[in-house]
């Protein structure tokens, strides 16, 4: 079951001058721009926070943040940077034994020399309770991946890993300091690190920090690129995550990775457009002679309650050599397209998602999902969620009570958190039927209030439930026998239960007795 640099922008990967080359005739950039289809974005819909991109070969491959939301990081593959597939994770059986919480920023990067993928991020340690960035490997971006561990822990916390090569070829780490989590600055740091990427060398050397009025209590997420005799940086700053999030993105340039590093006067290149909002912690990637930025935005209609989703957008230049953004980027996808079907006949999909402290039991077979019933998660029970995708939407999902234990539960939810701060306790709304009734139900911080419940008309009959969002956060919940629909709870508020740095997810719960099953014949999630 179950992230140039970047592509890596490793230097003897594609070469130093390698994307000045990409870029020197006018013409064909030109035609191929012509010929080049639109970018529909979100390219990556739903929250998908942080992503990173890199190239190998005519290949494109991708990852971003999972928070607490296991298998962690996942792997998309595209041939063309629009289309994306979800193919496999960097830890799809959980989090690495040292790590606890915290799984944000992964960064692929890649190194042709070895013909190796690394996968840096971000987690906190067990032990220390510090944020640290640590270090994956594998002999291909689709795994298998062995972790090896942290390579820097501050006392602030370290986030935000990137790898870059100066003009000698040398090869360095470069990372954020957490300082903003404690009242204090937020250096950009680089040190050198061994070719194995398993231990850090040398000294580490501060390459900028927030010190413009733009960039507020921080600046993160950088990104390294080059063209001609410059090194460029795209970084964050500002609020990432909240409901009151303002996060905008910058660039800045210097002729040695080690600097002096100067910020473009005109900063910030991209902020908030009439589509998308607090854009931000992206990674630039050539196309064709171009370049790009994939980067996270909450889409102005879903807001936080989608998440930070995916975003493409071409880098334009200045006549004195600045990377900028027309900053126009529009949400033109069409949400039809994102409809989910599944009826658990075979492997589980990989889209689904558990929490990174739970070790899930399910079966998939011609009876359907049989999922193990628990009372983990602050009593909400088993998870099985994907990302929201959209503000409006519905998921439906049929459970068969006849083959579902008389301890146990299931039905359909939105999870989020208690409130949306920073570390909030799981939180849900939904609704669920078992062999007592069917109830709509709230549960936060472990209590659960029964917001409405029925009666069954008959002992294991199967029913149909049915959960419709609109806006965001607005909740009707309604179950079926035979074609009927009735509603049992209609446009609850679940605005207070949206969480800090992730959109919400919806799926199937199941709760009761570890020892019992829920059955679930099929899903179906329509986007408006």
């Amino acid at each position: 079951m179950v992230r140039i640099i970047n592509i890596s922008f490793i230097f003897t990967a594609i070469g130093f001058l390698g994307l000045t080359t990409g870029c020197n005739n006018p013409g064909q950039q030109q035609q191929e721009q012509v010929a080049a289809p639109p970018v529909v974005n979100p390219v990556l819909p739903g929250d998908r926070p942080d992503p990173t991109v890199i190239k190998i070969g005519d290949t494109y491959w991708a990852s971003a943040t999972s928070n607490e939301w296991s298998p962690l990081f996942p792997i998309f593959k595209s041939d063309d940077l629009l289309h994306w597939e979800l193919v496999t994770y960097v830890f799809p059986e959980g989090a690495p034994d040292w790590a606890v919480n915290n799984f944000w920023a992964p960064e692929l990067a890649y190194d042709s020399t070895q013909n190796k993928v690394y996968a840096y991020y971000t987690a906190r340690d067990k032990e220390t309770k510090r944020l640290s960035v640590a270090v994956a490997s594998a002999d291909s971006p689709e795994g298998p991946y062995q972790d090896h561990g942290p390579l820097v822990a501050q006392e602030l916390g370290s986030i935000d890993a990137f790898e870059a090569r100066d003009k000698e070829g040398n090869l360095y780490l470069l990372w954020k300091e957490d300082g903003n989590s404690k009242g204090q600055p937020t250096p950009l740091w680089a040190q050198k690190i061994n070719e194995e990427r398993t231990a850090l060398v040398g000294e580490k050397q501060e390459l900028f920090r927030n010190d413009a009025d733009w960039e507020g209590n921080l600046v993160e997420g950088i990104s390294i690129f080059t063209k001609g005799d410059y090194f460029y940086a795209t970084y964050s700053a500002g609020a990432c995550c909240e409901t009151t999030c303002n996060y905008k993105t910058g660039v800045a340039r210097a002729t040695n990775l080690l600097g002096p590093w100067e910020k473009y006067e005109q900063n910030p290149v991209l902020q908030n457009n009439s589509d998308w909002q607090c854009p931000g912690h992206g990674t630039v990637v050539e196309k064709q002679g171009d370049l790009y930025l994939l980067y996270h935005a909450y889409n102005t209609k879903g807001s936080v309650y989608v998440g930070r989703e995916g975003v493409l957008e071409k880098i334009v230049w200045t006549e004195d050599g600045w990377p900028t953004f027309e900053n126009a980027a529009l949400y033109n996808r069409d949400k039809e397209t994102l409809t989910y079907e599944e009826d658990f006949q075979s492997e589980l999909s990989p889209v689904w998602q558990w929490r990174v402290t739970q070790n899930i039991n399910y079966t998939t077979d011609e009876k359907g999902l049989l999922l193990g019933a628990s009372r983990e998660n602050n009593e909400l029970g088993t998870l099985l969620v994907q990302p929201s995708q959209s503000p409006n939407y519905e998921m439906l999902a049929t459970v068969d009570l006849s083959q579902t234990g008389d301890q146990a539960m299931g039905g359909i939810a939105l999870v989020g958190a208690a409130h949306n701060g920073f570390g909030a306790p799981i939180a849900a709304m939904g609704v669920s039927a078992s062999q007592k009734g069917l109830q709509v139900w709230q549960t936060i911080e472990g209590n659960t209030e029964v917001i409405s419940e029925a009666p069954l008309e008959k002992a294991n009959e199967t029913l149909g439930l049915k959960m419709e969002v609109s806006e965001g956060h607005l909740l009707t919940f309604s179950f079926q026998r035979g074609d009927r629909w009735q509603v049992l709870a209609e446009k609850q508020d679940a605005s207070h239960l949206v969480p800090w740095g992730m959109g919400f997810r919806l799926g199937l719960v199941a709760k009761g007795d570890s020892t019992q099953f829920v059955n679930f014949k099929q899903v179906q999630m329509k986007n408006f």
